[in-house]
């Protein structure tokens, strides 16, 4: 039975040649793109899954409303806490402080560092390899190193490093090695390549409002979640209000500060904050919903093609059913013919993966491979689902043929048949439009905000940021101001500025301001701590005042410009917000008064507001520490030359033994555009798939529709009806079945853009076109595929057609 079953299955693939092909390749496309998708949300779900006890592990996450949800926590909230919920078993916090160089005699290693406490290894539970991890970070003095770092500085001898002491080129401080440990294989965010204690921590024991650091609590088996974070948050909320009566600012009552738990195995895309290198959730289950709506329209192709061929089946089954064939063994022959197709289909999809997979992990930056059984299973399911989805509709169809209908040949007259085809035709290019208008919408979005003026001028200027830096004993700014010194000399150098926050990078230094005469008045504002010519060297306009005049002492001591939102927050336009005095929270009583107020200039990314910022002389307060770069403007005449010069002077005397690199303004600025410009380029890559997984699926079904009007083609043809007019009646219901098609996916793309461009501060108002256009581009495709087979089907032999009339 089964050998006569697969002989048929053959047979008709063979007879329906096309259409088979094209449920394949179809099929095959669609599964390539959601299991693409897939692996990628698995690989991201796959994070800190090698930490032990990690279901009791949480990341805490504050929310207030100046600041909105953070990744970072204060000091005492963490270890207070600890000591006064006995839900909480252990705390422990971490900071990442980027690439530092160390070195051990003659060899040295710059690799990234965490400064933590003596709990790290009881929450991370790293391989050790030699040493050990209790009181491994007890005191100041302490390091541990990963198993790459001990290799760079000790060689094959790295075994016997544990008690050896190295030095830290950044600080100038010396440590002794407590531990090597084994960075985990699997996905993670904690890859740091030493670890030492925080050497800050006493300064930030009273300081609750101090966020600072990423906080982690181990909890007790068990514990009430959400019980949990409201104590915190209550605590954190009590906490506020001292601090509230302490700086004379108030406390916005309906937006509390909260206090959120995420579990570290689903902080990766689960966090409320931005994180710890946190993943796009939304995007990936957007894609991931996109890419089944794909893999749907290649089903409704095969459904599609399969009742569109029941005409040449109907007979089969009518014998079959006659000799006393069952209806469950005709459902179970329908099945698996689709199954045929869809495992053929489910081989060339993984070598489509296998083929597209390198440039899939270049374009996430990701290294993901086919190496997880996991993923086998699942597919496996998928396939079996799919088919029983894809197969059972028209094995269901086929098999309620009536005998007696059939073999009389009224088949091709039943109305069930044509009303299946046309409303499935119609879901598929409802899927289309879809694609269509959402595509469109899409690249307006991105292109508005990659031509949306800026505020600022950022052309041939780069900036280079310190690799060694030291935030003591005013290192940084004592190296910034000599670099700016001897770069000055450098042919080809016009201007050279330097800030404490980078355009681009968005923002590094935040804190609260009050206005003088009505301290209830507060902004959340960056800290726009700029050299004297930053304003110039960026070609910022100014709306009201003037410019800060560093040879005036009361501007350089408390003279302020500020941009436009800055003077909106306080209720002031441009021209009232001059003269205006307000205390900031990181000057103490001082005031600082507004002298001018510039355009907005976007820091961030233009998907984010502009935010408040507060211009000021740098080398007045603490700030000045902080400034850890340079930016510099190259004449446009000897670009390439003068980034020459300029990389020698930096590796031969600001920073030699050091690796070197710059980027230039504009393009740190465009990085911010990246993850829409991905977008832009995954969903217009999803819609040329939609578009030609519909087409083929189009293309073969007005083929085998057509063929079967093949003899009412003949007849009206012989009656004198001339091309056009066949070709119109052949085509037209296709035409109608696309408009009724579009007219319905308007408001599912209207609905679903409006949601996506939510995520923007500065978008686009909806635009009505990409509607219209969907629908003439629409027909115009649906018109060209259909009426290629139509033209065909008029040139037809007309006797072959009318010999039996």
């Amino acid at each position: 039975m089964l050998k006569n079953w697969l002989k048929i299955a053959f047979i008709n693939y063979r007879k329906n040649w096309l259409s088979s092909i094209i449920n394949v390749l179809g099929l095959s496309v669609g599964l390539c793109v959601f299991l693409l998708i897939f692996i990628h949300w698995q690989d991201e779900k796959s994070y800190e899954q090698w930490i032990s006890n990690k279901e009791n592990i949480y990341f805490v996450e504050n929310g207030n409303p100046s600041f909105g949800i953070m990744s970072s926590s204060s000091y005492p909230e963490i270890f207070t806490s600890k000591e006064k919920f006995s839900e909480i078993e252990d705390a422990t916090i971490l900071n990442d402080w980027g690439k530092q160089k160390l070195s051990f005699g003659e060899n040295s290693a710059y690799i990234s560092g965490t400064a933590s406490v003596d709990s790290f290894f009881r929450f991370f539970t790293f391989e050790k390899v030699a040493g050990n991890f209790q009181n491994a970070l007890s005191d100041d003095g302490k390091i541990a190193l990963s198993l790459e770092t001990a290799r760079l500085l000790f060689g094959d001898d790295y075994l016997n490093s544990i008690g050896k002491t190295i030095k830290n080129d950044s600080n100038e401080k010396n440590y002794v090695v407590t531990a090597i440990y084994k960075l985990p294989e699997g996905n993670t965010v904690f890859k740091p390549g030493f670890i030492y204690r925080n050497p800050y921590l006493e300064q930030s024991k009273d300081q609750w409002t101090s966020y600072s650091y990423n906080g982690f609590f181990k909890l007790k088996q068990g514990t009430d979640i959400k019980a949990l974070e409201r104590k915190l948050s209550e605590m954190m909320q009590e906490q506020e209000k001292i601090a509230s009566k302490k700086w004379g600012y108030t406390i916005d009552k309906k937006n509390s500060t909260m206090v959120y738990l995420t579990p570290v195995g689903k902080m990766k895309l689960d966090a409320k904050s931005d994180g710890i290198n946190k993943g796009d959730k939304k995007s990936i289950m957007i894609l991931l919903g996109l890419s089944v709506l794909i893999l749907a329209l290649s089903g409704i192709n095969l459904i599609n093609l399969k009742t569109a061929q029941a005409s040449q089946r109907a007979k089969e089954v009518g014998v079959r059913k006659v000799v006393g064939g069952s209806k469950s063994k005709l459902i179970l022959q329908f099945l698996l013919e689709t199954f045929i197709i869809c495992m053929v289909a489910y081989v060339f999809a993984f070598a489509m993966i296998e083929l597209f997979l390198p440039s899939y992990n270049k374009f996430l930056d990701k290294k993901i491979s086919l190496n997880n059984p996991n993923l086998f299973i699942y597919t496996g399911l998928l396939l079996i689902i799919f088919s029983l989805f894809a197969g059972l509709i028209p094995a269901l169809y086929l098999s309620n043929f009536k005998p007696i209908n059939t073999l009389k040949g009224n088949f091709a007259r039943s109305k069930s048949g044509v009303w299946l085809r046309n409303s499935i035709l119609t879901l598929q290019l409802i899927i289309s439009s879809f694609f269509i208008i959402c595509s469109l919408i899409i690249h307006t979005q991105v292109s508005y905000m990659m031509n949306k003026d800026l505020g600022f001028k950022g052309d041939q200027a780069i900036q280079i940021y310190f690799k060694k830096a030291n935030w003591e004993n005013n290192f940084n700014v004592n190296k910034y101001k000599r670099l700016k010194a001897e770069l000055a000399r450098i042919p080809g150098v016009k201007d050279i500025t330097g800030s404490v926050n980078s355009i681009g990078s968005g923002t590094a230094n935040a804190s609260i301001v009050k206005l003088s005469t009505d301290t209830t008045k507060t902004v959340q504002t960056m800290l726009g701590g700029i050299d004297e010519n930053f304003l110039k060297f960026y070609k910022v306009k100014f709306v009201s005042g003037r410019d800060l005049d560093w040879k005036k002492a009361s501007d350089t001591i408390n003279g302020a410009v500020v941009n436009e939102i800055f003077a909106g927050k306080l209720g002031y336009n441009p021209n009232t917000a001059l003269g205006k005095e307000f205390f900031t929270g990181w000057d103490g009583k001082k005031k600082y008064k507004i002298l001018g107020v510039v355009k907005d200039v976007n820091y961030s990314g233009v998907n984010q507001p502009v935010e408040p910022i507060v211009y000021f002389n740098y080398d007045r307060n603490w700030v000045k520490n902080n400034m850890s770069n340079l930016q510099i403007k190259v004449s446009e005449n000897d670009i390439n030359g003068t980034l020459e010069r300029i990389k020698e002077f930096w590796t031969t005397k600001a920073e030699p033994g050091y690796p070197y690199d710059f980027e230039f303004v504009d393009k740190q600025f465009a990085k911010t555009f990246e993850k829409f410009q991905k977008q832009q380029t995954l969903f217009t890559t999803l819609n040329i798939v939609v578009l030609v997984i519909a087409l083929l699926g189009l293309f073969a079904l007005s083929s085998l529709l057509i063929e079967q009007k093949l003899k009412d083609v003949a007849i009206k043809k012989t009656l004198g009806a001339d091309e056009k007019t066949i070709v119109w009646d052949l085509t037209k219901r296709f035409l109608l079945i696309c408009v009724l098609a579009v007219f319905i996916s308007i408001p599912f793309g209207y609905y679903a853009m409006n949601e996506w461009l939510k995520d923007f501060a500065y978008r686009i108002d909806m635009p009505v076109w990409p509607y219209v256009l969907s629908l003439f581009l629409l027909l115009i495709l649906t018109f060209m595929v259909v009426s290629f087979k139509a033209y065909r089907a008029t040139k037809i032999n007309l006797v072959k057609y009318l010999k039996y009339e």
